[in-house]
């Protein structure tokens, strides 16, 4: 074996060590999240009372329209062009 491929060969070798440490950490940590996540109850998973109790205060239905600031666009007949032009004249300067 000549001594071009022996380095090869350890530095092949280093490498997979590498990845095995790289793999058997990230399974670690993975098992670990997966203990912690399930170990304990969340808190209060909602932040509004519990729909189970009739008892709990809730606030009062009301009716707000979707389309309350409508305004027609339907065609309407056009003003006479002279007041139009009047309309969006700027002042004279002075």
């Amino acid at each position: 074996m000549s001594a071009h491929s022996c380095v090869a060969a350890q530095k092949m070798r280093h490498f997979t060590n590498f990845d095995a440490i790289a793999l058997r950490s990230i399974v670690i940590i993975a098992a670990a999240a997966l203990v912690l996540g399930c170990a304990a109850e969340p808190l209060n998973p909602v932040a509004v009372a519990d729909p189970s109790d009739h008892r709990a205060r809730v606030p009062a239905a009301s009716y707000r329209s979707t389309i309350e600031p409508y305004e027609s666009l339907r065609p309407v007949d056009p003003l006479p062009w002279p007041q139009q032009n009047r309309q969006v004249t700027p002042s004279p300067k002075r």
